[in-house]
């Protein structure tokens, strides 16, 4: 099986002024499609090391499948996260009730958010996750393209802080990009996320 890049739901000017259009076809067309690229030849070699019985190979191929297979599900779910500003609603119906039961509202769960997300050093990911054992929203950070799973947490909303998210706009304020993100966030996705998690 060949993964794809997916097509955006957006234009790559839709974003503005939150997230500028040349980042935005940077981001996508050069580093989301270089994990694709990568991913792929990383699970072909997988294969072929499987074929020869080559466990060594095998294992040594697992980490190029973590990042790019990681930095591919991030994006895929990141792009799908976020909306034009004009269409911003905030959260509503159950998630919104789960949010103001985990951190007291929305605002708060925003604040705490943003500065885990902020404080990540190098490179990575702060994410909205949802945790099946507890029925709790919770909220963590991954290092550079690891995938919320990881920590056994479904992925609702994710953050991306890697320094080519933002870095031609905002250069090193990352504090400041992350502060904006949250106008262009998609809530309708993030609640059916949410919907299906809870299943």
């Amino acid at each position: 099986m060949t993964y794809q890049l997916q097509d955006l739901p957006y234009d790559f000017s839709a974003l503005e002024p939150v997230i500028s259009a040349k980042i935005m076809e940077l981001h996508y067309t050069k580093h989301h499609q270089g994990y694709v690229t990568n991913l792929n030849a990383a699970l072909d070699n997988y294969h072929a090391a499987e074929e020869r019985r080559d466990l060594a190979a095998m294992v040594a191929l697992e980490p190029l499948i973590r990042f790019h297979g990681g930095g591919h599900i991030n994006h895929t779910l990141f792009w799908e996260n976020l909306t034009p500003v004009n269409t911003y609603q905030e959260p509503s119906g159950n998630l919104s009730i789960a949010i103001r039961d985990a951190f007291g509202s929305l605002s708060k769960m925003v604040e705490t958010m943003s500065a885990k997300t902020v404080a990540i050093q190098g490179s990575g990911w702060g994410w909205l996750g949802y945790c099946k054992n507890t029925s709790q929203l919770k909220i963590a950070t991954c290092a550079n393209q690891d995938p919320l799973s990881i920590q056994g947490l479904i992925p609702l909303l994710g953050i991306d802080v890697w320094e080519h998210a933002y870095y031609l706009q905002y250069q090193n304020v990352r504090a400041e990009y992350v502060k904006k993100i949250w106008s262009i966030i998609a809530w309708k996705e993030v609640e059916k996320r949410f919907a299906e998690a809870c299943k």
